[in-house]
């Protein structure tokens, strides 16, 4: 039975799920080691902590006795479209991306880095954020900007959560019994960061998040769509610089700079207890999912499934139903009484009056950056 070792190192943590694969994916250990470069003080500490956890746990004698280590890489960019071994090309091409994803990336390779000296003969494998939203066409994700700006600059839509959307879309095509590319589907992860695909045969053709994660649905801290002009007028008027913008539109906006909570299990409490910001931000944040549905079917045509996933969506009935509500004409019609249970793995909630199946499901990336890289080795 091989052993993979699944890693998200973030900017402060390394997030960790130990698999056993056989003919299926058993979960042997998880856990997070947080306070990377404080507490303790880099990731080689840090991998030090989780040998010895793994030890502790007796499930792993040593890092020496991994098949193999899979590492979420939030940008791969327009190179690396698919999961790939870790060699000195693919770190480079990981390094020239940083800009691109300055608070992700950097981190992501250190793991890398550091994992590589603990055990130079470990096989490392690379699954990308970004890569699943490749199949979009140029009428996607281009922007309406002059050409030079993509061709010498590179600034398009790449999207991401695209790990979780292609595990919704794995699932979702089981439930409704479907190959993936017979699949239309349209994937919803809520969660502090948000972000909803349109799938199209089992590929990606559009998705809320753009050339970084900032574009699209209102998040914890994060704007989503805004008018750039904006920018320009604080900028005219010495409100704000282009920097300070830059702090509050990733960090001081979305959730949290309409009502001041970022966590819309707080938002809930606070709307049930009377306060009229909170209840307009939750209907704020319903609404801007709500029109990028719309829009969604639009492209669409044939709406096999809405999918609700992350933290809130797999969560909150609250949300679901607001978002669903007024959507009947669109064949998307709510059971209440199956929406408002709670969701263990994946359920199917809409009424048996609805054309459109509506899913419910926790999303697992762990499991699906384990099932791609398992692809990849045995090819």
């Amino acid at each position: 039975m091989k052993k993979l070792f699944v890693l998200n190192c973030g900017s402060s943590s390394i997030k960790y799920k130990l698999f056993a694969i056989d003919e299926d994916f058993y979960t042997l250990a998880q856990g997070v080691i947080e306070h990377i470069g404080t507490v303790v003080k880099d990731y080689h500490a840090g991998f030090e902590l989780i040998e010895k956890q793994l030890q502790k746990e007796g499930v792993l004698k040593g890092f020496d006795e991994l098949d193999a280590a899979a590492h979420r890489v939030v940008h791969g960019g327009e190179k690396l479209v698919e999961p790939v071994l870790i060699d000195d090309k693919v770190i480079e091409i990981i390094r020239q991306l940083i800009p691109l994803a300055p608070l992700h990336n950097g981190a992501n390779l250190e793991g890398i880095l550091a994992l590589r000296k603990k055990v130079p003969t470990l096989t490392q494998v690379a699954v990308f954020d970004t890569a699943f939203h490749q199949s979009m066409p140029a009428l996607s994700y281009r922007y309406a900007l002059p050409k030079i700006f993509y061709e010498k600059y590179g600034i398009r839509r790449f999207g991401f959560h695209g790990i979780s959307h292609q595990y919704l879309l794995t699932q979702s095509a089981k439930i409704l019994k479907k190959l993936p590319l017979e699949c239309n589907l349209i994937t919803i992860h809520l969660g502090n960061g948000s972000s909803i695909t349109a799938i199209e045969k089992g590929k990606s053709i559009d998705t809320s998040m753009g050339f970084t994660p900032l574009e699209g649905l209102v998040m914890g801290t994060r704007s989503g769509d805004i008018d750039p002009g904006i920018l320009f007028y604080l900028d005219q008027n010495k409100s704000s610089s282009c920097m300070q913008m830059q702090e509050i539109l990733n960090h001081e906006s979305g959730l949290k700079g309409l009502c001041g909570f970022s966590d819309m299990r707080d938002i809930l409490e606070q709307k049930e207890m009377g306060n009229e910001e909170a209840l307009f931000t939750f209907e704020l944040f319903c609404r801007r999912i709500k029109k990028y549905i719309g829009a969604y079917m639009a492209l669409l045509g044939r709406v096999d499934a809405i999918v609700f996933s992350g933290g809130i969506g797999a969560n909150s009935h609250e949300v679901r139903a607001s978002v669903c509500e007024g959507l009947a004409s669109f064949g998307i019609v709510l059971d209440d009484i199956k929406n408002s249970e709670k969701v263990i793995s994946a359920t199917c909630v809409e009424s048996s009056k609805s054309r459109v199946a509506v899913i419910v499901m926790q999303t697992d990336e762990e499991l699906s950056i384990a099932q791609q890289s398992q692809k990849l080795l045995q090819r």
